[in-house]
């Protein structure tokens, strides 16, 4: 069978509180499988009945996801950019009730496991009483396992099955392509109806270039960790994590054409009115407004009028909001 980390994810509880439930063989498991890859609102759906049914019943709500993403595995060249990293996913599953999540890594085994293997993997391995998935769930080698197999092994096992149908918003089915396709396009109005919030990125900020602040404009480099990002340009964002309030600022999210060749994104973000020393902190952009795609200029002149511009138009978008 395959090997799966844990991540324990409920809070540490306060002095003299109750210590959340883990589980265990003494605890049933509530659980529900999938990518999760940005936790829009169809997967908040999930993870609502997901919680609902692990209270009722005393069980820890759980849940199956994968590394990396089976379409990474299978055409790592081809795979759509990810919404979401692994660490953003887990504060994201955190955040929605989730206490524990078994992270399997998605390899050559797991992808040849047999459909009942993968079943027993579910029932026997993680020890699932209860199980929610989608109602087009497909699992096990070239998806060949089905609803029909999944119930005949809960059954076999005392465990109990639910399926749930597939959300709509915004006049559309949710899904995390429809958020990728929405956040390609610019349109964060349709993005933000799917996610059910402004889309966020996340990472550590560290010395980069120091040319914005050459150009009068310095900026915090957020590192991002990934080799596409799922939208370009750039935006008004809101800078998280180092404050208590959140902090506005222009943000440029590309691969920076008119100063570098670069192959993977940068995210940088100028905040407005902050001086301080920010090095290091673990910050998350909140993409508020587009306002405009990534250009190259002739050179660093105009590249400085443009930037002045941005940021003009950057304090009057959180103005009028």
């Amino acid at each position: 069978m395959p090997t799966m980390l844990v991540h324990r994810l409920a809070p540490q509880p306060s002095a003299g509180a109750t210590a959340p439930m883990t589980a265990s063989r003494s605890h049933g498991v509530a659980l529900t499988i999938g990518n999760f890859d940005g936790v829009h609102l169809g997967h908040q759906a999930m993870l609502h009945r997901l919680r609902e049914a692990a209270a009722a019943q005393h069980f820890v709500p759980c849940v199956m996801t994968f590394e990396p993403h089976p379409r990474e595995f299978f055409d790592a060249a081809n795979a759509p950019a990810r919404l979401s990293n692994l660490r953003e996913k887990l504060l994201l599953l955190r955040e929605h009730g989730v206490a524990q999540v078994f992270l399997c890594r998605f390899n050559a085994q797991v992808a040849d496991l047999a459909p009942r293997a993968f079943a027993d993997m579910l029932f026997a391995q993680i020890g699932a009483r209860w199980l929610l998935v989608g109602d087009d769930f497909r699992f096990g080698a070239r998806r060949a396992g089905d609803e029909s197999l999944l119930r005949a092994r809960a059954q076999a096992g005392g465990a109990t099955i639910e399926t749930m149908p597939s959300v709509e918003a915004a006049g559309m089915r949710v899904s995390s392509t429809a958020v990728r396709e929405a956040l390609g396009r610019g349109d964060l109005a349709r993005a933000r109806a799917l996610l059910g919030r402004d889309y966020r990125m996340c990472g550590r900020v560290a010395h980069g270039q120091k040319l914005g602040r050459q150009l009068g404009f310095p900026t915090a480099n957020v590192l991002l960790k990934r080799l596409r990002a799922p939208l370009a340009g750039i935006y008004a964002v809101k800078l998280h994590g180092v404050g208590a309030a959140p902090i506005l600022g222009a943000a440029s999210l590309g691969l920076r054409p008119t100063v570098s060749d670069a192959l993977q994104p940068t995210l940088e973000v100028h905040l407005f009115d902050f001086q301080r020393d920010i090095y290091g902190a673990h910050v998350e952009v909140e993409f508020c407004h587009k306002l405009r795609d990534e250009q190259k200029y002739p050179d660093l002149e105009q590249l400085r009028a443009q930037i002045a511009l941005d940021v003009q138009q950057a304090r009057a978008y959180f103005l009028r909001a």
